[in-house]
């Protein structure tokens, strides 16, 4: 049923680069939630951790129950043995979700693997320590190539991507993050995969920036997809009435 709304060519985009805006929405994200989303929020001992989950996972919830025509509280997540989570009974819509200070991005496609993360620059000492760790030799040449002013920007816009593959492949940072190597002479393919992952040639990488500080990368194995933006439900309903049950 999903095809109604996203075609197998499509990949929806939501981006916020201001989660606490959906802070008033709480009280109604929190009746969405799962027993296992509940628990998670029980043990947070940070508020806006706790907050920005809330909101991350009920957003989230509200966006794939409009794919598959069900309340968001009726979805069943499921979860890979590296945790990645998929829609049980909805195993075709493709989905992932990224938050990074305070912005948060959520893809969906249809049947493929599908990975997106969002980074808010900073400055930092050990960078070089970083790019010898993460980076394969074609990747820190290129790096250590550039001026010293681009070389902090350039770092992020390949960890975004690199980081946006390890969560299409399923198996997060244990692939390692050397192991997926993006072609210096154009940034949006990658020269190798782990074998896994199949052909490096079947990848995508898709790159924009949402502000000056804030990075978005979107991979999957699909060359020929057409990105998409939509914004997120901001709206308080009316009728709700938030319950007398409180998360401590």
């Amino acid at each position: 049923m999903c095809e109604r709304l996203i075609n197998k060519s499509e990949v929806h985009v939501y981006a916020s680069l201001s989660i606490s805006e959906f802070y008033a929405r709480q009280p109604y994200f929190l009746t969405l939630l799962d027993s296992d989303e509940l628990e998670t929020v029980r043990r947070f001992k940070i508020e806006k951790i706790k907050d920005n989950y809330i909101v991350a996972h009920g957003l989230l919830r509200e966006a794939l129950a409009n794919y598959v025509h069900k309340a968001p509280e009726q979805l069943i997540f499921c979860k890979n043995e590296f945790g990645k989570p998929s829609l049980m009974d909805y195993p075709d819509l493709s989905f992932n979700m990224s938050h990074s200070a305070d912005s948060l991005v959520i893809a969906v496609a249809q049947k493929c693997q599908l990975g997106i993360d969002v980074e808010n620059y900073k400055q930092r000492d050990n960078l070089e320590g970083l790019v010898k760790k993460c980076f394969a030799p074609e990747e820190a040449n290129y790096w250590q190539g550039l001026d010293k002013n681009e070389q902090a920007k350039a770092f992020y816009q390949f960890w975004v991507k690199k980081e946006a593959f390890v969560k299409a492949d399923g198996k997060g940072i244990t692939l390692g993050l050397n192991q997926c190597v993006i072609n210096p002479n154009d940034l949006s393919y990658f020269l190798r995969v782990p074998e896994s992952c199949g052909n490096a040639e079947q990848w995508r990488i898709h790159y924009f920036s949402l502000s000056p500080e804030t990075m978005l990368a979107v991979v999957l194995d699909k060359l020929e997809a057409e990105l998409q933006f939509k914004r997120f439900n901001t709206e308080l309903s009316k009728d709700f009435q938030p319950p007398i049950t409180i998360i401590n």
